[in-house]
């Protein structure tokens, strides 16, 4: 809420700790249901056939999908904190300073018509008659 200009209501808020971490547990305990329900299925449903396997695989791996979703918390925002003067009422934002033209700044132009491996004024450069000087262009 970084860039808003409204207070920050209830609903914006992060779910309390207690409530994500019961939030959790309870998924973590459903999942221990259906592993103890996979094990007793397993055994009881005969002939046994591909689904045992399918069964066994569940209860083998339905632990490390349950610990892996109990320890993801649900909600990642990060909250900063936020300075009370910024967003006072009634003040517009600050404006942003505008950028000052720099010395050191280097502006290259091409000339039209100029070949880019040469430069204007060279030897050999027919510009270089036009200039009105009494310079030799082919020396």
């Amino acid at each position: 809420m970084k860039s808003s200009h409204r207070p920050q209501s209830a609903t914006s808020l992060p779910r309390a700790p207690r409530d994500e971490a019961s939030a959790r547990s309870r998924k973590y305990l459903v999942m221990m249901a259906i592993r103890i329900v996979c094990f007793i299925l397993m055994v009881v449903i005969t002939p046994y056939g591909w689904y045992t396997w399918v069964f066994g695989l569940a209860a083998v791996f339905l632990p490390y999908v349950a610990v892996v979703t109990a320890n993801v918390a649900q909600d990642v925002r990060s909250t900063g904190a936020e300075a009370p003067e910024a967003r006072a009422l009634g003040t517009a934002p600050a404006p942003t300073p505008t950028p000052v033209a720099d010395d050191r700044v280097i502006r290259i132009e091409e000339s039209p018509g100029g070949d880019p491996g040469r430069a204007a004024g060279a030897p050999g450069d027919p510009r270089a008659d036009d200039r009105g000087d009494d310079t030799d262009a082919t020396a």
